[in-house]
C-alpha cells in the first residue's frame, strides 16, 4: 500500500469492481463488461490496484500477463500488459496515475515474473505518453486505427533489467 497526500494506492478487492467500472465509463471511450474486469481480477489480482480517498475509489489500473515476442530482441517472453488505467478528472495531475503504474510494474515483475510490460495509448493522449516516457517506457511503434473510432495507438514497452 502506498500513501500519497490524502490518497492510498492499494490492491483492488472484489467490492471495488462496481466503482472501477463507473470510473471506466466516465473517463474512457473503451468500456468493458463486468465479466472482463472480474476475469482480470480473478487471474491477476496482485497487479490490479486502486487509488482511494475517504473510502471512495478515484482511480484504477488493471493488468494481465501474456506471452509474446520481446519488443527488445527476438525471443519469447512473459510480459505484463497494462490493459486499462484511469483516474477521475478531479484527481488528475497529483501523481496518482504514476503511483498506480509503479505499483503495477513492481507487482508484474515480482509476483508474475514479467520480463517486459506493454501498453497501448491514444496518440492524442500526450499527458499519458509523457508519463510513460518519464517512467522509462520506450515508444515501439504506432498501431494504425487501433481504437474503435479509428484513432491510432502508440505501442509502448518497458524492459526490466
Amino acid at each position: 500500500m502506498t500513501e500519497l497526500q490524502g490518497f492510498v494506492i492499494r490492491k483492488a478487492e472484489p467490492p471495488d469492481i462496481s466503482q472501477i467500472m463507473q470510473i471506466n465509463l466516465e473517463t474512457l471511450p473503451e468500456n468493458y463488461p463486468e465479466y472482463f474486469f472480474r476475469e482480470i481480477y480473478d487471474r491477476y489480482e496482485k497487479a490490479f490496484f486502486v487509488a482511494e480517498t475517504e473510502g471512495k475509489v478515484i482511480g484504477y489500473i488493471m493488468c494481465r500477463m501474456e506471452g509474446g515476442v520481446s519488443n527488445f530482441g527476438l525471443r519469447w517472453i512473459r510480459r505484463g500488459h497494462i490493459v486499462s488505467i484511469a483516474v477521475l478528472p478531479a484527481f488528475r495531475r497529483q501523481g496518482i496515475a504514476s503511483e498506480l503504474v509503479k505499483n503495477s510494474m513492481k507487482a508484474l515483475k515480482t509476483e508474475y515474473n514479467a520480463k517486459e510490460i506493454i501498453l497501448e495509448v491514444r496518440v492524442t493522449n500526450l499527458a499519458a505518453i509523457r508519463l510513460y516516457d518519464k517512467l522509462g517506457f520506450s515508444r515501439i511503434r504506432t498501431l494504425q486505427a487501433y481504437y474503435r473510432n479509428g484513432e491510432n495507438a502508440q505501442l509502448m514497452a518497458y524492459k526490466f533489467e
